[in-house]
């Protein structure tokens, strides 16, 4: 289904017949901000560029009606629940703005009038100067309306809520319309992506001025709907506090870093890589890496494995080098490797902890994952400088000696945590992959999707990751791409489907991005 979409970006209206998915994403910039940050820009805008406070206001209550006509052409009539802030202040300029273009509008006072302050207040009585009429928050009057926009707390919720604000939460999440949150899904905490209490579940959000952590890292994606962006014509200036807390991931990233290959190429140019794991009875996983290594590139990949594995993993792949690991012989493989991923079905066996310490020492560009990440967590003397550690959260967990639930209730916290103790470069995975290296800007992956959560998928990405570094020789572009490149193909395998997406998929695809 192609939809018409309006993203105003610099408060210029663009429009195009294009899949709403694909130009949400390319009407988002690439800055993420603290809301720190973003307060602070909208003093910059005010003090400095010298916008008053009510111009943005108004500028963002056009950039609504814009959305919300786009986006529900049909709707007629519309309740705006306001709260006693600023985005208070958005919803009454919206609503005078919608009754001027001829919609019925309900304005659902969360917060008495007479308790209103700045801005707000002056929206609020423009309201109602232009005929306009405000009622007491109801849960029974959002039946009546078509649309809800959230207006009620916006940027500004930042501790647990109160029983009041969580009541009128609830009502705009059960009123079963679709709800348009204007800024921030009120509730939504705009630094961790996690609910304070409860938050709105929107269908779709129009964010303002910068783009807020939250909405991207922890819940924020499953409480933001599609998300839309208006900068009000404000640019952050180029200095030191307004550099981005977090940079999204897009496709010219990998066109960047994989351009087209020389004609007198040959498969010594594109780096040899070597995967360790494979322990007793676990041939399947380091056999998805090494695929997944040579679909996006690599020029040789040998596998080194127990030696009960070498023939399931040689008759399913002849395209790889299989050898039974003998730990006294490791070292000539480790010689002649450029890349070693060290990890998948390794296990937690002796053999397991002799072959990673001798890993670790050999100088080698790595990538770490699954079962050795377990055992670096127990060993805290095993240490590298130029590894890619690829942690699910329950690892990530184990390395920092802290519960699942902390990382996740503070992903890009317990990201800098990771690279701090650790150094090299860190990829903290799950629903918003980050890709870290201390005194660098973090990078976001928003792609991918539930179907990705099945057996193997980390075994394809560390395959992935090392076959990029084989041909890249850079550990943080290698990472940032190859997340980017396992995201993408997994959500061109989902096209007919999310339900019983297998890692194979996924590698089917991987070839289609890595040739963008």
């Amino acid at each position: 289904m192609r939809t018409r979409l309006i993203a105003a970006v610099s408060g210029v209206a663009v429009s195009d017949m294009v899949p709403d998915q694909y130009n949400q994403r390319m009407a988002l910039p690439s800055a993420i901000y603290s809301a720190t940050q973003v307060r602070e820009l909208d003093d910059f805008a005010i003090q400095k560029l010298g916008i008053p406070g009510y111009t943005l206001m108004k500028r963002a209550g056009e950039a609504s009606l814009r959305t919300l006509r786009s986006r529900w052409p049909t709707a007629h009539h519309i309740a705006i629940v306001c709260g006693g802030g600023n985005n208070g202040g958005d919803g009454y300029v919206l609503a005078r703005f919608a009754r001027a273009a001829g919609l019925t509008v309900s304005v659902l006072a969360a917060a008495p009038i007479d308790t209103l302050r700045g801005d707000a207040q002056r929206a609020a009585e423009d309201f109602l100067a232009g005929g306009g009429q405000v009622q007491g928050f109801s849960a029974a009057s959002l039946e009546q309306s078509e649309v809800i926009v959230d207006a009620l707390l916006g940027l500004g919720a930042r501790s647990p809520l109160r029983r009041e604000a969580l009541e009128v939460i609830d009502a705009m999440n059960t009123a079963r319309r679709p709800v348009f949150a204007l800024d921030l899904p009120s509730g939504l905490c705009a630094d961790t992506g996690m609910p304070l209490g409860g938050a709105v579940r929107a269908e779709a959000t129009l964010t303002f001025v910068g783009l807020k952590t939250g909405l991207f890292v922890g819940d924020g994606p499953e409480y933001t709907g599609t998300l839309q962006f208006d900068d009000l014509e404000v640019t952050p200036p180029p200095a030191p506090e307004f550099a981005p807390r977090l940079l999204r991931a897009s496709e010219d990233d990998i066109a960047r870093a994989l351009p087209r290959r020389r004609r007198a190429s040959h498969k010594g140019s594109f780096g040899h890589v070597l995967v360790v794991g494979g322990g007793p009875g676990m041939p399947g996983a380091v056999r998805l890496a090494g695929e997944s290594a040579l679909r996006v590139g690599a020029g040789l990949v040998t596998v080194a494995v127990a030696p009960e594995n070498v023939a399931a993993i040689s008759a399913g792949c002849p395209e790889l080098i299989v050898v039974g690991l003998d730990v006294p012989q490791f070292g000539e493989l480790l010689e002649r490797a450029d890349v070693v991923a060290i990890g998948p079905g390794l296990g937690r066996s002796a053999w397991a902890w002799e072959v990673l310490g001798v890993t670790v020492t050999a100088g080698k560009p790595l990538v770490v994952d699954a079962d050795a990440l377990n055992i670096l967590a127990e060993d805290q003397s095993l240490r590298a400088r130029n590894w890619i550690l690829t942690p699910h959260p329950g690892e990530a967990a184990r390395l920092l000696g802290i519960d699942t639930a902390a990382v996740q209730a503070d992903r890009l916290g317990a990201l800098g945590r990771l690279c701090r103790k650790y150094a090299g470069t860190v990829v903290l995975k799950g629903a918003g992959t980050l890709v870290g290296h201390e005194g660098d800007i973090p990078q976001l992956c928003e792609r991918g999707n539930p179907g990705m959560a099945s057996a193997g998928m980390g075994d394809v990405l560390t395959g992935v990751i090392a076959g990029v570094l084989a041909q890249l020789r850079d550990p943080l572009a290698a990472a940032r791409v190859g997340v980017l490149v396992h995201a993408l193909a997994g959500d061109s395998a989902a096209r007919s489907g999310e339900r019983g997406l297998m890692a194979r998929d996924v590698i089917g695809e991987l070839r289609t991005w890595v040739n963008i």
